[in-house]
């Protein structure tokens, strides 16, 4: 069975895309702790990081690294923090966060925010891709 991430890439499960390419996929986190928030995956599910081949590991960060490249443009902050935890679902996942202070980092504290809002978010770190 499928889990959540691949249901999301699959299109089975909506999301706010922000990018992807043949490997990787970028979406906007559910549950963002800040605005821009996002959540880049390998296509294929892997449970751990260094699970990865070392090449897909790699291929990993460098679209990891686009795509921070791209929030820092869009979400004004002082720099993007990353994040690899892995706890809550077997599907390997790095998170990019927009940080102004140290208590950006904090994954206990979940913004809600409207579709409307998410979209924004979405088109503005895609305009910079």
């Amino acid at each position: 069975m499928a889990g959540i991430f691949s249901k999301i890439v699959a299109g089975e499960i909506p999301c706010y895309k922000v990018a992807e390419d043949e490997k990787y996929f970028a979406f906007l986190d559910a549950f963002p702790v800040v605005k821009g928030h996002t959540l880049v995956i390998p296509k294929k599910e892997t449970d751990k990081l260094f699970e990865l081949p070392p090449q897909e590991y790699s291929e990993l960060m460098n679209f990891t690294y686009k795509i921070a490249q791209a929030v820092e443009k869009a979400i004004p902050c002082l720099r993007v923090g990353v994040a690899v935890q892995g706890l809550e679902i077997p599907h390997v996942h790095v998170h990019l966060i927009p940080l102004n202070s140290l208590e950006d980092m904090q994954f206990a504290h979940k913004l809600t925010l409207t579709p409307e809002e998410f979209t924004e978010i979405a088109d503005r770190i895609k305009s910079y891709l």
